[in-house]
């Protein structure tokens, strides 16, 4: 089974290519029976996606452009979902589970209360994203993905990894982030730095911190 690793986090992912496994093309993520398994959705051009109560187990999902998206309890095992477009995104109530997200854009997503494990986020915009509730319960990373004006709200990102991201205004709010790994991104204009005890970075980022500890606390800098 295929593995990635980013810092201390190894990653297991959903193992699309093995052989013997056969996707079959469907036009549709709905289902009757509430599970879709062993799928490939591609090419989609929609006004609306709105899924509720389904398993999504072992697929993919690409090239899906949507203008407005309402996930809810839907959960993911086993997919890559890549190239997508999810336009206005509410997901809600769902666990992911061997789920890579690349080159997608959730700019403005709703994620709330998703558990999380054994999930990347790679080359995604996530700009003004609202994570909340979010629980990592296994290795989750985000990998050059733009986070800027994202809020992190009552999350539990122990032990995740960002790996140079954009990080541009992105709060952390109360929450737990013992060993998340901020290693390796512009930290300067982070917000929240109260919050984020017992995280990770590398020697040279102090500097960074002190510029945003000085922005959010709005302190004039003079010799007068």
């Amino acid at each position: 089974m295929d593995t990635i690793t980013f810092g201390r986090v190894r990653l297991t992912l959903p193992g699309l290519d093995e052989p013997g496994l056969y996707l079959s093309n469907v036009g549709t993520l709905d289902s009757p029976r509430g599970m879709v398994q062993d799928f490939a959705y591609s090419d989609a051009d929609l006004r609306s996606l709105d899924i509720t109560d389904t398993q999504l187990i072992t697929g993919r999902i690409s090239g899906v452009r949507s203008k407005r998206t309402q996930f809810e309890a839907l959960n993911l095992h086993g997919v890559e979902i890549t190239r997508s477009d999810l336009g206005t995104i509410g997901w809600s109530e769902s666990k992911l589970t061997r789920v890579v997200l690349r080159d997608c854009k959730l700019m403005g997503a709703t994620l709330d209360g998703l558990v999380l494990d054994d999930v990347l986020f790679e080359g995604c915009k996530l700009d003004f994203a609202t994570f909340e509730k979010v629980r990592a319960t296994g290795p989750v990373a985000f990998v050059n993905c733009v986070l800027s004006e994202a809020t992190f709200t009552d999350c539990d990102l122990t032990d995740v990894v960002f790996s140079e991201c954009t990080l541009r205004l992105t709060e952390f709010e109360a929450g737990r982030y013992r060993g998340t790994d901020l290693r390796g991104n512009d930290l300067a204009t982070i917000r929240g730095l109260a919050n984020l005890k017992k995280v990770r970075i590398d020697p040279g980022q102090e500097a960074d911190l002190a510029q945003a500890l000085v922005a959010e606390l709005d302190i004039t800098l003079g010799e007068d």
